[in-house]
C-alpha cells in the first residue's frame, strides 16, 4: 500500500499536529459512539447497516451488495450482519419481485425506532465535537 503514497512532499510540524488532533478527535467519538451502541446491544457496523437501510429506504430499498460496498466489507460479512440486524428484530429481507436472486433490505418498526433514539444522540455529539473536527481539518487543508 505504502507504494501508492506519493513522497515527494514533505510535511511541517503543523501538519503532523493537525493529522494527530484530528485522529484523537476522531477517536474521541468513536468510543463515545461504541458506548451509546453497546446501550441498544448493536456494533458500530451493524448501526452502519442501519443508517444505509434507513437513507435508501424506498419502493426497491438496498440489497445485500450495497451493503458490502457501503461499509466496505465482504459479500459474507453483510450477509451476517444483516443476519444478526434480523434476529434482533431490526431489518426484514424481501426478496425482489422482478429478480428473485435479488433480496431487498427494510428496516422494521422497531428498527426505526433504535436507529431513531441512537441517531438523534449520534447527532448530538457530533454538533458538540464538529468544530474541534472541522478546526483541525481546515488546519490540514492550508
Amino acid at each position: 500500500m505504502l507504494g501508492v503514497i506519493e513522497f515527494g512532499m514533505s510535511l511541517q510540524i503543523e501538519d503532523y499536529h493537525a493529522l494527530g488532533a484530528f485522529r484523537y478527535a476522531v477517536r474521541k467519538f468513536l468510543r463515545f459512539s461504541k458506548t451509546v451502541l453497546a446501550s441498544v446491544e448493536l456494533t458500530p457496523e451493524q448501526y452502519e447497516v442501519l443508517l444505509a437501510v434507513k437513507t435508501h429506504a424506498g419502493p426497491n430499498s438496498i440489497n445485500i451488495g450495497y451493503v458490502s460496498e457501503r461499509l466496505q466489507v465482504k459479500h459474507h460479512t453483510a450477509v451476517s450482519l444483516i443476519d444478526k440486524l434480523a434476529a434482533k428484530n431490526l431489518v426484514a429481507r424481501k426478496r425482489s419481485s422482478k429478480d428473485r436472486r435479488q433480496v431487498h433490505i427494510k428496516l422494521t418498526q422497531r428498527g426505526n425506532s433504535v436507529l431513531s433514539k441512537v441517531a438523534t444522540i449520534h447527532r448530538r455529539e457530533m454538533r458538540q465535537r464538529s468544530s474541534e473536527m472541522i478546526k483541525t481539518l481546515r488546519r490540514l487543508q492550508k
